[in-house]
């Protein structure tokens, strides 16, 4: 026993470097993202337009009688309802994000280093950071194109009574929807629910990476050294380097990924409910100028107590601990893909 102790503290896991911003070809890395975070969110789309659908409903429906309903009333198509509007502003706002996360982490990684903080309190550091200033940069694309794809989403609802406060106003596509709510809200309106899309997304993404690098560190520590393949090299100092393949390193992402996307939904769900209802609900009081964030608390609790602040959990839990894993495999690939010097990638 004792020796089986012994030998398991004289292992370690030679994990693969990270690839940082100065080591990226930039072009390729943004030309295959684009591509590559297209076809996930071709993927999940179906997934957000059904916790759309729940979060402006007045009455607690379940995700899958939701799903039946919207494809017996308005076919298999509606699943995609503003997709292509989405998909056009995810690619300049993926852009964003991207370049922000990777220079905020590479130069706040570097700063924390300089300070003397040990290695792991220094990479959550700079992953929290990189998660906040690449939120809050891409909000700048995303909460139009969000204002627009979710009217989109709910127009043409099978039952109007679950949405009696859904905007009245028809849109034939992203661009007539665009031009109508230009006309009618001005420049705010494209912009509505802004400072709660901050509140959500910002913090949910600092959560999120800072969860997701210490996930990462549980999982190896604990099951990852169990699926290594059994590649043991002895350095000078008589520790044991286990070497992980390609397919357990994935693993090991993606369920970290899953962990942290799980935590970070059950933590912003209020705060990503109320700002579906500002950007897609018209007010009662107010008329186009849609309501306020009290007025949108007062009729969820109305409605059905705090709980209905959780509608759409399950079909965000899932969405988001799915895109969270295919977004960081697809990631990690991406900028192995995108190295300069794939000399620094050989193991």
């Amino acid at each position: 026993m004792m020796g089986a102790a012994k030998e398991e503290s004289e292992q370690e896991i030679d994990t693969p470097a990270d690839i940082d911003w100065q080591m990226l070809n930039k072009s390729k890395f943004f030309f295959l993202g684009a591509a590559m975070f297209s076809g996930v969110s071709a993927t999940l789309y179906p997934v957000v337009v059904l916790k759309t659908r729940q979060q402006v409903a007045q009455s607690q429906v379940s995700w899958i009688k939701t799903a039946f309903s919207i494809i017996r009333y308005e076919g298999f198509r509606a699943l995609y309802r503003g997709f292509g509007t989405s998909l056009l502003g995810t690619i300049p706002a993926r852009a964003l994000y991207m370049a922000a996360l990777e220079v905020t982490k590479s130069n706040v990684g570097s700063a924390t280093v300089r300070l003397g903080l040990p290695e792991p309190t220094a990479a959550a550091i700079a992953n929290a950071a990189a998660g906040l200033s690449a939120a809050m940069a891409a909000q700048l694309v995303w909460t139009p194109v969000d204002v627009i794809s979710q009217r989109l989403m709910v127009q043409g609802c099978g039952n109007p009574k679950s949405h009696p406060n859904a905007s009245t106003c028809k849109y034939l596509n992203g661009i007539d929807a665009f031009r109508k709510i230009l006309h009618t809200d001005g420049p705010r309106g494209l912009y509505r629910g802004f400072g709660i899309s901050i509140l959500t997304y910002a913090p949910s993404n600092a959560v999120w990476w800072a969860s997701y690098s210490v996930a990462q560190r549980l999982v190896w520590g604990g099951i990852g050294c169990h699926f290594c393949k059994k590649d043991y090299e002895n350095n000078d100092n008589g520790v044991y380097t286990l070497r992980p393949d390609s397919k357990t390193v994935m693993a090991v992402q993606g369920v970290s990924a899953a962990m942290a996307g799980g935590v970070s939904a059950l933590i912003t769900m209020p705060l990503d409910t109320i700002k579906t209802r500002l950007q897609v609900l018209d007010g009662d009081e107010n008329g186009r100028r849609g309501p306020t964030i009290g007025q949108t608390v007062r009729n969820l609790v109305k409605e059905g107590g705090w709980v209905a602040c959780y509608r759409g959990l399950g079909p965000r839990w899932a969405s988001m601990s799915m895109s969270a894993t295919t977004m960081i495999t697809t990631y990690e690939f991406l900028k192995r893909l995108s190295t300069k010097n794939q000399e620094v990638l050989a193991r």
